[in-house]
């Protein structure tokens, strides 16, 4: 299975005082290359800063741009990791030793196991569970 692990920062913080960055570099460089070892590593990356963002969305059957993050928070996605773990249990272990080697909360978040085409997708079940998620907020 595969699962994302994105770190979440807060962009305007100061790196606190008991933190090194260039131990963080380090550390987070050395997980990236056992997991490259072990197979684990699908891919991982840090992002630019949100204000380098731009959000394309549809209205009245186009597409516009605008600059800026999609949304106004304290806290951002500041990289992600995809990963290929056995299970749950194994990806929280990978995000476990991740936020240490960071230093930033690590979330982790199951990929779908969706339809490859459009004629799986009409036979699957998937469909009919993406089609109650739409529908029905709180069941999100």
């Amino acid at each position: 299975m595969q699962y994302l692990l994105s770190v979440i920062i807060d962009e305007n913080a100061p790196i606190p005082p008991d933190v090194d960055f260039d131990t963080v570099v380090k550390d987070v460089m050395a997980l990236n290359e056992e997991m490259v070892a072990k197979g684990t590593l699908i891919f991982g990356e840090g992002l630019h800063p949100s204000s380098s963002a731009t959000v394309v969305r549809p209205q009245n059957g186009e597409a516009i741009t605008t600059d800026g993050p999609y949304a106004e928070t304290k806290e951002v996605l500041g990289g992600i990791w995809i990963i290929k773990a056995a299970d749950l249990d194994e990806a929280l272990d990978w995000a476990s030793r991740a936020t240490l080697a960071c230093q930033a909360p690590v979330e982790v978040r199951p990929f779908q196991d969706s339809p490859k085409t459009y004629e799986e997708y009409l036979q699957s079940e998937w469909r009919d569970s993406m089609k109650s998620l739409s529908t029905n907020p709180a069941a999100q």
